[in-house]
């Protein structure tokens, strides 16, 4: 009896765990299935692909590999991608660290980090197209140009008649970017200089005509400055002609012996004049500051800054993610640790280096691994915001890939090659990762 008891017992239990089997396979299936369509399938059709050529019916070994470290646009991707796993993963962390920790300052903590959190809703398109018109080249448009801008005027403002040069060159040479008179000039004589290559929209509206005729008294230098173009031609080059209009508000300087000793600014007939001189010869000088160019903007998306800005892009969007993320570690942190160091005589940036990150260590790796992968995989920004024309200096591993496979070149072996290798530097992260979900468990 006992051992017919026993036997119904296993077998109750055996077909418990039959069923319970069973669930376990129903509930799993539909995901194994569409992990190993989806996942496994493709990473091991493009491992065994990276082997063939580029219409796959060629068996070429290792080629492909050796192509992406001997092609130099392969490696200027794989440089590329080292300068973005060094550089902006540290950056986003440090910045959110910062932040973090200066939201804990202010008064509107939850705001701010809304404020900051923001960009990481739009997408990578989206945020692609923005900075294609912040970063556009005429301060008109581009809005990083247009601030940069505003800034250099306000110290160094344009000059009223940019890009004017002498009608008559040999009478000046140039110095520090304005212009002499090559002749020196005594008191009581007259001193005419004609300026060209002024657009009509750069002459003031209280410019009058030109005088015909000057005389300087004895003790005084008088000349003008006018505009040296007759419309509809004609005319004398150098000299005035009825109807030529004078530049009013030019900056002038008279020298003498190399030293500075009187300035003026001309009227609106274009006349300027230096009185109660001593005798001597006097050089007349026109001041860089006339000629000072505006600011005509920094070529963001041109090869040397492309890096740049696609680095300053990136991080804009992510760092609302490192703020969170961060945000939410500090918020755990037991605040007496932090003023016992403070009552210990600890600065707030040794608080900072040497108790706070300490504890922030988990959140700060997560946030460093998680960028880390993020980076490896980045394509969006540069795809968008790089021109066509400067995408080989910006080119990273996951556009050289989707451009060998996609893009035209139509190398589905090299691109499948890229693919891996892509793969193969993110799995140390993916590793790093799932190592530290253990520690935490």
């Amino acid at each position: 009896m006992p051992t017919e008891q026993t036997a119904a017992r296993k077998g109750r239990r055996l077909r418990i765990a039959r069923d319970s089997w069973v669930a376990v396979v129903i509930f799993l299936a539909p995901a194994v299935l569409v992990l190993a369509l989806f996942v496994v399938y493709p990473i091991g059709f493009t491992f065994v692909r990276s082997f063939y050529g580029r219409l796959g019916d060629t068996f070429v070994g290792l080629d492909n590999f050796v192509r992406i470290f001997t092609q130099p646009r392969t490696l200027i991707a794989l440089r590329n991608n080292a300068i973005w796993v060094l550089v902006v993963p540290v950056l986003v962390t440090s910045i959110g660290l910062v932040l973090s920790v200066l939201s804990e300052r202010v008064r509107w903590t939850v705001a701010f980090r809304v404020f900051v959190f923001m960009p990481l809703v739009v997408s990578g398109l989206a945020a692609g197209v923005t900075f294609r018109f912040v970063y556009a080249h005429n301060p008109d448009v581009g809005a990083a140009n247009a601030a940069i801008g505003t800034v250099i005027e306000v110290f160094e403002p344009p000059g009223d008649y940019a890009g004017a040069r002498p009608s008559v060159p040999e009478r000046v040479t140039e110095a520090n970017g304005g212009f002499v008179s090559a002749d020196k000039v005594s008191p009581g004589e007259n001193a005419l200089f004609g300026f060209v290559a002024i657009a009509p929209r750069q002459v003031p509206d209280h410019s009058t005509e030109a005088p015909l005729e000057l005389t300087a008294a004895e003790d005084e230098i008088r000349g003008v400055v006018w505009l040296d173009f007759t419309p509809g031609g004609g005319g004398t080059r150098g000299a005035i002609d009825p109807g030529q209009q004078g530049l009013p508000d030019f900056r002038v300087a008279l020298s003498k012996d190399g030293r500075t000793v009187a300035r003026t600014t001309t009227e609106p007939t274009g006349v300027f004049v230096f009185d109660d001189l001593d005798p001597g010869e006097y050089s007349i000088v026109f001041e860089e500051r006339n000629f000072r160019e505006p600011f005509r903007g920094l070529a963001w998306l041109g090869p040397g800054l492309i890096m740049g800005a696609l680095i300053a892009s990136y991080v804009w969007i992510n760092t609302g993610f490192a703020l969170i993320i961060i945000g939410a570690g500090l918020a755990g942190i037991n605040r007496d640790y932090l003023d016992s160091a403070r009552v210990e005589g600890a600065n707030e940036w040794q608080v900072l280096t040497r108790v706070t990150v300490p504890l922030l260590r988990q959140s700060l790796m997560v946030v460093l691994v998680t960028t880390t992968i993020s980076v490896l995989k980045i394509f969006d920004l540069v795809i968008v915001i790089a021109p066509e024309s400067v995408q080989a200096h910006a080119t990273v591993l996951a556009l050289e890939m989707w451009r060998a496979s996609f893009g035209g070149a139509r190398d589905f072996g090299l691109g499948s090659a890229l693919a891996i290798i892509l793969f193969l530097l993110i799995i140390p992260a993916m590793v790093l990762n799932i190592r530290r979900f253990r520690l935490e468990d």
